[in-house]
């Protein structure tokens, strides 16, 4: 009886957290909405959203520029927390996040590619309002992270071993990495200050099409991840106890590699690679609940991931300013504290 109301209230708990910071992401996101470089009253921000409002300015901000921008906060601290957990379980290392595959990477150089031909054509085409190249951009970076990830799956496909894949990801990685350095030594110093620029991060580089598009797709891959809720919490216990229960693990390896990739991919496509928030948010989840249950954890990544992408979009943006911060900057800030903590603790436990 005492098994059972233990397990109960930790339910309850588990449930409160979701909820509080499920209002807090409902919170942050209209404070987004609210806070800038121009001060919008909290009442014109509803009726913008409602459709009711005569001040043709502020709506003009609200749904060209403030909404796009805390929708992709929104889902991309979704699809990074998401899949920084996954990669996390998959490889059974604290340290894995969305840069360790090399996706990140590839999606870098499919940009450094484009800024090349723009010294080549004359054409700066990361040039602030240049639609056609806004929409180039995200292609290309989205071509390149796919052709790694499909490289990676590929090779997940015919190598059991999955810290093998590992090794050769963040091989991959330097690889294209120093690919990407012979670009940029070739690039002239313009479009090389705007590849620099894009490598920061930024949540206002989508339209309002854009990130509804990017949402709906972080979406669907997120409803395809809980299905695996189960097998991950297996995985936990091994490879070979996981085989022992009847899961295909090599099956299971490829299905949540391509989810992870994927995301990773659409994330750094429209935002640039962003630092930090895959690699923090599920060491902050476990901690805060408490556990390693996929069947709670999973929604908790999401959230809370959703919940520190507005954090940090908020804390970037700079009042009476047309600019805003680096959201890597704001993201490392914050993230690089979390992990060197988290590696502390885990070696505090391995020495206990």
């Amino acid at each position: 009886m005492l098994k059972i109301e233990k397990i109960l209230s930790l339910n309850n708990k588990t449930f409160s957290y979701l909820f509080f910071l499920s209002l807090g992401v409902i919170v942050l996101f209209l404070l987004n909405l609210w806070y800038g470089s121009v001060l919008i009253s909290a009442e014109n921000v509803l009726k913008t959203l409602l459709g009711n409002t005569n001040n043709n300015s502020d709506s003009i901000i609200i749904i060209n520029y403030r909404l796009p921008q805390a929708i992709t906060a929104l889902a991309i601290g979704m699809a990074l927390g998401l899949s920084g957990l996954l990669l996390q379980t998959l490889f059974n290392n604290p340290l894995a996040g969305p840069s360790v595959l090399g996706i990140s990477s590839g999606a870098s150089f499919g940009v450094a590619l484009v800024v090349l031909s723009g010294s080549i054509t004359g054409i700066n085409y990361l040039m602030p309002g240049l639609v056609f190249g806004n929409i180039l951009i995200v292609a290309s970076a989205l071509i390149g992270a796919f052709a790694v990830l499909f490289l990676i799956i590929f090779i997940s496909a015919r190598i059991g071993n999955i810290v093998v894949v590992l090794i050769i990801g963040i091989m991959i990685g330097y690889a294209i990495n120093a690919l990407v350095g012979v670009l940029q030594f070739f690039s002239r110093s313009m479009e090389l200050q705007e590849y620099v620029i894009w490598g920061l991060g930024s949540f206002s580089k989508t339209t309002l099409t854009q990130s509804v598009y990017l949402s709906l797709s972080i979406l669907i891959l997120i409803v395809f991840s809980f299905f695996f809720r189960n097998s991950l919490n297996v995985l936990l216990m091994g490879k070979n106890y996981a085989q022992s229960m009847g899961i295909n693990t090599k099956r299971m390896q490829f299905s949540v590699l391509l989810i992870a990739g994927l995301l990773i991919a659409l994330a750094t496509a429209f935002t640039g690679p962003i630092a930090f928030l895959g690699l923090a948010i599920p060491h902050i989840a476990r901690n805060l609940f408490n556990t390693s249950n996929h069947r709670v954890l999973l929604p908790a990544v999401i959230i809370l991931g959703a919940f520190i992408a507005l954090v940090c979009n908020f804390i970037s943006k700079l009042p009476g300013y047309d600019t805003s911060l680096p959201i890597n900057a704001v993201t490392s800030m914050i993230g690089a504290p979390i992990v060197i903590w988290a590696i502390i603790k885990r070696s505090k436990i391995r020495q206990s």
